[in-house]
């Protein structure tokens, strides 16, 4: 999700939840994202895990932007859509896992800490690395459809 504020692009992006996240910040921050179930369409999935991870709906125009293969060798597809929200507002899934390791306790987590808005510059700082790209194609389609509004 992106959305425009004072002739800036700002990008929604979360923070994941958990306690290996904790305590990072810069090139810890992510877009909501999640999989595919078998025979699930792509854009369909996407649109299921951002409202799963942030409890916001994902409506409008979606932009596909090319995938990425990320350092694990996984490859992520995304879309953009134009849209608003109150990041203080956001409501995420929880996973469980053992916690303490090897405790043989299970402790759930939110998928999601928190959310917030970013602008680009700031965006490509807080992003994980093998996400860059993403916020890479979005400025640079919209500086190429600067006069149109993906709505």
């Amino acid at each position: 999700m992106y959305r425009r504020r004072g002739g800036a692009v700002e990008v929604l992006l979360i923070h994941p939840g958990g306690p290996f996240w904790s305590g990072k910040d810069d090139g810890a921050w992510s877009i909501p994202k999640g999989l595919i179930d078998p025979g699930e369409d792509g854009l369909l999935a996407a649109i299921r895990e951002f409202e799963e991870e942030t409890g916001f709906p994902a409506e409008g125009e979606f932009v596909a932007l090319p995938p990425l293969r990320q350092p694990s060798g996984k490859v992520i597809a995304a879309w953009a859509f134009e849209g608003d929200c109150d990041p203080a507002d956001m409501k995420s899934n929880l996973f469980s896992m053992e916690w303490p390791p090897r405790s043989g306790r299970m402790a759930e987590f939110p998928e999601a800490d928190r959310a917030a808005w970013f602008d680009i510059p700031s965006a490509k700082t807080k992003i994980i690395k093998g996400q860059k790209g993403f916020i890479e194609e979005l400025e640079r389609l919209l500086s190429i459809n600067s006069h149109r509004t993906f709505r």
